[in-house]
């Protein structure tokens, strides 16, 4: 939807693939994305940083005049502190301090909402529904991993603000925001709006408990539930409008109500439409189109919807839908882990005769961007224009933090292994089966162990060495009541398969080896990820 894009002739740079740097390590990833967050701020302007990052056809970074300092900071801030908190990541002295100083500059203004410049150094005069959610994401990022008595002050007075100035029934008051208040409304339709903001009241409410954040979250999902995502679970394109992003990340955060709520209803609504309207706006391995509007590229898609994707399937194998983990496995080894920038060598550093930060050192800052992938490379080849605008950097590493605490599940009872990637905590050490298709796991702390199975594997071909486990799957998963301390392997074929991507009339062929791409048809595409299929 605000994608800095254009149309042009495909690109004749040689092609450079780039499968051979690309990672299966989460931890990887998402250490690789903090350092991308960590160099985004713009010496030029008070160190904001900046929102657009192009690689292609010129390089460099740039301001946006609703998209800048009311929502990079909030994505960036959710990312960073939550790598933090899972992984233990160090973050670079200073990162979250510029990040948080942008978020309450962007607070600033008459009320306490998140707003933003026409121009840099201009005053904060433009306020876009759409950034509510980014705004809370760097308010509840800042209360869970910071105890910021700032960010919990303007998140209850951010919720009161919304009550005055926003009702169901009639919107936002335009005459207040824009007469009395002085501002610029850039609305948008309930879903590409207000609507996106319950995932972060939702992170709110679980640290604070404010029932004002869970009557807003809930009021929000009363309306999506009446109007938008309905009870057969269809996509209603004139409803929920063509920004994909916004459409699965409204969906990623039902499915967070649900969860912190244990509402079965609501979890059920958001599976009817992960079963049916989702596939109106995603392949099957997880890509998602940055747009639906009529004339969009079918091959240019977004990571930010592919991780609120990941998150869902995440939510509902947690809640016993074993098929969710095995999607998100898919998603993370088959798209969003091979989309990330690993190789920046094709980025041609930009005359810079004025010292302008905006061009300065470009390719190395965009190094560990998640952008506008296709299934098949960062580049569609009918396109020239290559971006990876820097809040979807945040998007998809806040994703990736999920995935990394969802890999295995402990307690008193019972280890569950969810995400057959390398894994280590207290409790558990689990080494990936790929590429030889052996699972070691080491248990740390004693109880039993359930591994989930991928449903390619048949059952009569799991070999068990240094452990008895049941001779059936439960729900998808292998029981083994009395692990050793010593490590265990798990065998099994990589079965070797051939699908067809869909997307409206673009047809992809892969070949896969159990949930990792081997080769995929790419069109002669330039920036590929995986060899190509022909």
């Amino acid at each position: 939807m605000w994608a800095y894009c254009g149309f042009a002739k495909r690109s004749k740079i040689r092609t450079m693939k780039v499968a051979n740097v690309n990672t299966t390590s989460i931890r990887d990833a998402i250490t690789l994305g903090c350092h991308t967050m960590s160099s985004v701020f713009n010496a030029d302007d008070n160190d904001i940083p900046f929102f657009i990052a192009s690689a292609r056809p010129e390089a460099g970074f740039g301001f946006h005049h609703f998209l800048s300092e009311c929502h990079v900071p909030g994505r960036h801030l959710n990312a960073l502190l939550n790598a933090e908190n899972a992984l233990g990541i160090d973050i670079a002295e200073g990162v979250i301090e510029k990040h948080e100083k942008a978020a309450r500059f962007s607070y600033s203004g008459p009320v306490a909402l998140p707003l933003n410049r026409n121009e840099i150094g201009g005053d904060l005069v433009n306020f876009a529904a759409h950034n509510v959610r980014e705004g809370f994401h760097a308010l509840s990022a800042l209360v869970a991993y910071r105890e910021s008595s700032w960010a919990h002050d303007m998140a209850e007075a951010s919720i009161a603000a919304i009550f005055d100035l926003w009702t169901p029934a009639n919107g936002w008051d335009k005459q207040r925001l824009e007469g009395a208040l002085g501002l610029t409304l850039f609305d948008a339709p309930f879903i590409s709006g207000i609507a996106r903001a319950i995932g972060p009241l939702v992170k709110y409410h679980r640290v604070t408990n404010s029932a004002p954040a869970l009557h807003l979250a809930t009021l929000l999902k009363d309306e999506a539930l009446t109007k938008y995502f309905t009870a057969n679970g269809d996509y209603d394109f004139d409803l929920l409008g063509e920004h994909t992003h916004s459409v699965t990340c409204v969906l990623s955060s039902l499915a967070q109500l649900a969860d912190a709520t244990r509402d079965a209803a609501l979890m059920n609504r958001v599976k009817a439409f992960y079963d049916n309207g989702l596939w109106q706006i995603r392949n099957e391995l997880g890509w998602s189109p940055e747009n639906m509007r009529p004339g969009a590229n079918l091959d240019m898609g977004e990571a930010n919807n592919s991780g609120d994707i990941l998150e869902t399937a995440l939510i509902l194998g947690r809640w016993g839908y074993t098929e969710g983990y095995h999607d998100a496995e898919r998603i993370l080894r088959c798209h969003l882990l091979p989309s990330q920038l690993r190789d920046v060598s094709f980025i041609q550093q930009p005359d810079n005769p004025n010292g302008e930060d905006s061009k300065r050192d470009v390719a190395q800052r965009h190094l560990g961007a998640f952008g506008f992938p296709t299934p098949y490379g960062h580049q569609a080849f009918d396109m020239e224009w290559v971006s990876f605008n820097l809040d979807i950097v945040g998007g998809a590493v806040a994703s990736l933090c999920e995935a990394f605490r969802e890999v295995t599940r402990s307690d008193s009872q019972c280890h569950r292994v969810n995400l057959l990637f390398d894994h280590e905590t207290e409790a558990l050490k689990i080494e990936s089966p790929y590429p030889d298709g052996a699972l070691r796991i080491t248990v740390k702390q004693a109880a039993p162990v359930m591994v989930r199975i991928p449903p390619w594997v048949p059952v009569g071909e799991i070999r068990v060495e240094g452990a008895a486990a049941l001779p059936r799957l439960v729900n998808g998963y292998l029981f083994i009541a009395e692990p050793p301390r010593s490590a265990f392997t798990i065998s099994f074929p990589l079965a070797r398969q051939e699908v067809i991507l869909n997307y409206k009339t673009r047809h992809i062929r892969a070949r896969l080896v159990g949930d990792q791409v081997q080769q995929m048809e790419n069109f002669g595409a330039d920036l590929t990820f995986f060899d190509s299929l022909s």
